[in-house]
């Protein structure tokens, strides 16, 4: 194997950057190309679990990671007609990082970002939009074109995301599993006054369910639609928006008038779908690039994350002992897809919950005997836990 080449990482969001990090931690030399010229795209994931967190101490990152501005999220909470409902409590999850910490992925990019450059065998190019692949004779992928040249590579990850160029390119489709929702996403702003216990929380109603995220400085909503419902939401206006919020969070009421422009929204069309395979020579699919994970839990970057610890276990001892094949690259997936199809078919069954209550007209609320089943001693913080690793989770070896 030519080891002069690099190992090229196509995407620079959590994925790509901590598999980046961690390929050039141990001497793989490592280029990720990121299209954008920054970090910086609203509403995307902001939620670093437990899982996540330990595993930036491990890497001896965790306490800088933590300086920046962040909100802990200590607990995820219903709130349905029959009153609030705490789902999962992370403050009973046994580690140093009992909470769920919502930070802006710019800033958590950009902090990753500006370590891994201390790494010699890191580099972060951006600006740098892939239009091509470059495979050899037999196939097998080489590098990429990208519109100011070539990169050759020893292997080429792909981690650009739901919309993956390199995914298209490689003709791998991915089969859609079924999501029936969109979001609408807006901020509002917080205050000192605002209820201490609200983290992450579902408000449940009629037609519409609506999600809440706390930050420093503002709340996060995303307004629950019909798949397809963005055009008939905004011939309607954003005065149902508006009252939908005031009515089913009354504290957020007096904050609802800075709503005045659709521009401040940004709708997130919903997706869970899968590739059935990950790989062809030369190249490895993770991330949404190979299953795209809904916002539902929250955990699309845990799992992204997840597909880099693991991916860097197989890859680094493969490509430092010059024995990286397709068999390696099959091994990643066989690790990771059973856990991404278990968190996937829980979100295709809320989806189908939820699409079975808007037809029926019933209000979109969760099951009743959910509020029997938290109150047994230990469910809350069982609950927290898997949510805050996911199945399977992979250990950094490498």
């Amino acid at each position: 194997m030519d080891n002069t080449r690099p190992v090229v990482v196509v995407g620079g969001g959590p994925g790509g950057m901590v598999l980046g990090y961690l390929l050039a931690r141990a001497g793989v030399r490592t280029t990720v190309l990121e299209s954008h010229g920054d970090f910086a795209r609203e509403f995307r994931g902001d939620s670093l679990h437990p899982y996540t967190l330990e595993l930036f101490d491990q890497l001896g990152l965790a306490d800088d990671l933590l300086a920046l501005a962040h909100h802990p999220a200590r607990s995820f909470r219903f709130h349905t007609p029959h009153g609030p409902l705490t789902v999962a409590d992370y403050a009973k999850v046994r580690s140093r990082f009992p909470y769920v910490a919502l930070m802006p992925q710019s800033r958590f990019l950009t902090f990753l970002a500006e370590r891994a450059a201390e790494l010699p065998a890191f580099d972060l190019r951006m600006h740098t939009r892939v239009t091509d692949l470059l495979r050899d004779d037999a196939g097998a992928v080489t590098g990429v074109r990208h519109r100011g040249g070539e990169v050759e590579a020893r292997l080429v990850v792909a981690t650009d995301g739901r919309f993956s160029a390199v995914r298209k390119l490689a003709d791998l489709p991915a089969a859609n599993l079924g999501a029936t929702t969109d979001l609408l996403w807006f901020r509002l702003p917080r205050l000192p006054t605002d209820p201490p216990d609200a983290d992450v929380d579902l408000y449940f109603g009629r037609d519409h369910y609506l999600g809440l995220l706390g930050g420093t400085d503002t709340w996060q909503v995303g307004y629950s639609l019909p798949k397809g419902g963005y055009q008939a939401t905004r011939a309607a206006g954003l005065e149902p928006i508006r009252a939908s919020v005031a009515r089913q969070i009354p504290w957020l009421a007096d904050r609802v008038p800075a709503l005045t422009d659709f521009a401040q929204t940004t709708l997130l069309s919903v997706d869970i779908s899968r590739v059935d395979r990950w790989h062809r020579p030369g190249l490895l699919l993770l991330g949404d690039a190979a299953h795209v994970i809904s916002p539902v839990g929250g955990n699309g970057i845990l799992m992204a994350v997840q597909d880099a610890v693991a991916a860097a276990n197989r890859l680094v001892p493969a490509l430092t002992s010059g024995t990286l094949d397709e068999t390696v690259l099959a091994t990643i997936q066989a690790d990771r897809e059973p856990a991404i199809r278990q968190v996937q078919a829980q979100q295709v069954r809320i989806e189908q919950r939820t699409a079975r209550a808007r037809d029926r007209g019933k209000p979109i609320t969760p099951p009743r005997f959910l509020r029997v089943v938290t109150a047994i001693p230990g469910v809350r913080a069982r609950a927290a836990r898997a949510n805050a690793y996911g199945p399977n989770p992979p250990r950094l070896t490498v």
